[in-house]
């Protein structure tokens, strides 16, 4: 992973809008959604923050920590959210890092457990993530996955 960089958005803040941005493209929220959420994270009003693996030619994963995934499960935060890597860099432990990154920053600053609402099976469990509950998203017909990180 010589020719990736792994950081929280504190480090490089100038990416806050292009990383709105490209967050937005993938799970079609709008892009004024994540940049509150990163505003408040680059101000200090929170320590749920936003992480990202950048590559020679952008972004090639990131994901981000919020109060609540949009499920109905309120009491189960923080959440990690947006988790997405660039199908041209799957398979080299990108998520992995970042989910490492995230769950190690926040423990740092006294924020344990960390939840994360998914419909994948098998792979948060090789990052130490373990089933915890269903939880129903907003709009959904069926529940998801939600998973817990002590």
């Amino acid at each position: 992973m010589e020719d990736l960089i792994f950081i929280n958005l504190r480090e490089r803040p100038e990416l806050m809008r292009p990383a709105a941005e490209w967050f937005s493209s993938k799970w079609g929220v709008p892009v004024e959604a994540y940049i509150e959420c990163m505003e408040a994270y680059l101000e200090g009003r929170t320590e749920l923050g936003w992480y990202l693996c950048i590559a020679e030619d952008g972004i090639a994963g990131g994901l981000g920590v919020i109060e609540n995934d949009f499920h109905d499960r309120k009491d189960l935060s923080p959440n990690v959210c947006a988790v997405y890597t660039e199908e041209k860099y799957r398979r080299r432990g990108i998520a992995g890092r970042l989910l490492d990154m995230a769950v190690e920053e926040l423990r740092v600053a006294g924020i344990s457990p960390v939840y994360l609402l998914t419909d994948h099976t098998g792979f948060y469990e090789r990052y130490g993530w373990e089933f915890y509950c269903e939880a129903m998203g907003d709009g959904e017909e069926r529940p998801s996955r939600l998973y817990i990180h002590k």
